[in-house]
């Protein structure tokens, strides 16, 4: 099957994307993002849509709890709101049912995530910390962690957090590298059977390539928060900060 180029790809015929990247904690440019996003759609009378988190709302940023908490809220309220797994997500996971001072978690970022639910979790402490964590996160939160898929496709895209194995069909690829491939991933120039949109990686921008669409701006240090949007062929990059959210045409080099 020949590959797609990003210039080409569109979305479903009458359905509108956002795909947005990493959040890690960023409560205030998610909601941001989500008042630019649902501007556009009621005054362009959108009827349909769909949103498409790519992973990561966990971790190094100030309020996990707050970001989980947008985002069920909103996935409850409508369907079209879709989550997927990160690595962070999983971390966390793992760390409620096994802690580790060694794992994801403690070591990146997850001290922050503790500490928006009202956690102190130190190296020394890390069973108590545990513990602790455990009563404070909420059954929904839990539930919600687990419930998310690690892929989605729409039209010409297929979204997930850290990319794909070059060589193996979309169809089947291994979830473990959905949310934890890099370099096999980030250093194939080979066209895809659809335009990879993916996260995990942080760079100062959204970085678009011919086959791959990394949105992961690195919010937590850069204060920017990336979301690609597709609607038929035309294609465009919304970037979010704390004094606006801004727009530009999205190309390849």
């Amino acid at each position: 099957m020949p590959g797609l180029h990003f210039r080409d790809a569109r979305a479903p015929k009458g359905m509108r994307l956002y795909a947005i990247g990493d959040v890690h904690g960023r409560l205030d440019l998610l909601a941001a993002m989500y008042d630019a996003i649902a501007a556009e759609i009621a005054r362009d009378g959108v009827a349909d849509w769909r949103v498409v988190h790519l992973g990561d709302y966990v971790d190094r940023g100030p309020d996990s709890k707050g970001v989980l908490d947008f985002l069920i809220d909103r996935r409850t309220r409508d369907a079209r709101f879709l989550c997927l797994s990160g690595n962070h997500e999983q971390g966390l996971l793992d760390f409620l049912d096994a802690p580790s001072a060694t794992g994801l978690f403690v070591r990146f970022g997850g001290v922050e995530t503790a500490r928006s639910y009202g956690v102190e979790l130190t190296a020394g402490s890390i069973e108590a910390g545990h513990r602790a964590l455990a009563a404070a996160i909420p059954a929904g939160h839990r539930e919600f962690l687990r419930s998310l898929p690690t892929s989605a496709s729409f039209g010409d895209f297929f979204f997930c957090h850290a990319g794909v194995r070059p060589g193996t069909p979309l169809a089947r690829q291994d979830p473990h590298d959905l949310v934890w491939i890099r370099d096999e991933f980030l250093l194939h120039a080979g066209l895809y059977e659809k335009v990879v949109v993916h996260g995990h990686t942080p760079g100062t921008a959204a970085d678009i390539r011919p086959n791959r669409v990394n949105l992961d701006s690195f919010a937590v240090g850069s204060g920017r928060l990336s979301a690609l949007a597709v609607e038929g062929g035309a294609k465009r990059i919304l970037e979010a900060t704390v004094e606006a959210v801004s727009q530009r045409a999205a190309t390849t080099p």
